[in-house]
C-alpha cells in the first residue's frame, strides 16, 4: 500500500456496527455494491447549480446542498441529532428547485432519510484516502425494520474519477484484496452499504464533481427498484 495514511484500530468508522438484525436486501450480501443501468433522463444544470449549499467537509472538500433532511431544515447533520434514524426525511426549500431530482427519489417507492447534492473538489487518490471512512447509517434504526443503504446518481461527467471501496478485514479495517473502483460518468447510478464498506471518492477532474445522495430504507420496495433498474 503506497498511501501515506491508512486507517488504524483508532479510526471511528472501525466502532460502527457490522453484525446487526436488520432487513438486508440479498442483491448487497455478497459485496455490499450494485451497479444500475444508466439514468434515463437528463437532469437540468441549473436543478443543481442553483441551489443552496452549506460548507459541510465529508470525504474530501465537500459541500452539501440538502434536498431531504430530519427536519426539513437546510442541515447536513446526521438525523441522530434530531432523535432520528435516517429515514422519514422531509424535504426542503432546495427541493422546489429540483423537480426531477425530487421526483426521481420519491418514484423509487422506499423510505427515504437524508438526500443531498454533494459539491466535491478534485482530490488525488492520497489525498481522498485521508477521509476513507464507513457511515453511521443505522444509529437508533430499530432491529426489526430496514436497514439503509445510500444511492449515488452522478450529476456531472467525470470518467477519470471514481469511488472506491472496500470490504473489511478480520480487524474491521479496508481489505486492500476487496478493492473497487466505481466510474462517475454523468448518469452512472449506483447502491453502496456504506455503513459495511469503507469508500471515499477518487476526484481527477480539474472542476467540481455533483452527485445525488439518497440513503434509502431496505426492503420489498428498494429491491424492485434495484430490480427494474439493476445494469
Amino acid at each position: 500500500m503506497t498511501a501515506t495514511f491508512w486507517p488504524t484500530k483508532e479510526h471511528w468508522s472501525v466502532s460502527i456496527p457490522l453484525e446487526t438484525p436488520h432487513k438486508r436486501l440479498a442483491c448487497l450480501q455478497e459485496s455490499g455494491f450494485v451497479a444500475l443501468k444508466p439514468a434515463p433522463f437528463t437532469v437540468p444544470d441549473h436543478e443543481w447549480v442553483s441551489l443552496e449549499y452549506m460548507d459541510w467537509k465529508s470525504g474530501g472538500d465537500t459541500n452539501f446542498a440538502p434536498l431531504a433532511s430530519a427536519d426539513g431544515q437546510l442541515d447536513c447533520r446526521g438525523f441522530w441529532d434530531k432523535g432520528k434514524t435516517d429515514k422519514d426525511a422531509l424535504w426542503t426549500s432546495n427541493a422546489d428547485k429540483a423537480p426531477t431530482l425530487k421526483s426521481y427519489v420519491s418514484n423509487v417507492g422506499a423510505n427515504f432519510g437524508r438526500v443531498r447534492i454533494i459539491k466535491l473538489e478534485p482530490q488525488d487518490r492520497d489525498t481522498a484516502i485521508r477521509s476513507f471512512h464507513r457511515d453511521d447509517n443505522n444509529r437508533f434504526n430499530p432491529d426489526n425494520e430496514g436497514w439503509v443503504v445510500r444511492s449515488w446518481l452522478e450529476l456531472t461527467d467525470s470518467p477519470d474519477s471514481y469511488m472506491l471501496l472496500m470490504d473489511n478485514d478480520a480487524d474491521g479495517l479496508p481489505d486492500p484484496s476487496t478493492e473497487r473502483r466505481v466510474p462517475l460518468a454523468r448518469g452512472s447510478r449506483f447502491v453502496v452499504d456504506t455503513q459495511r464498506l469503507w469508500h471515499v471518492v477518487v476526484h481527477n477532474g480539474k472542476t467540481p464533481r455533483y452527485a445525488l445522495i439518497t440513503s434509502f430504507e431496505s426492503g420489498p420496495e428498494l429491491e424492485a427498484f434495484i430490480e427494474r433498474e439493476r445494469a
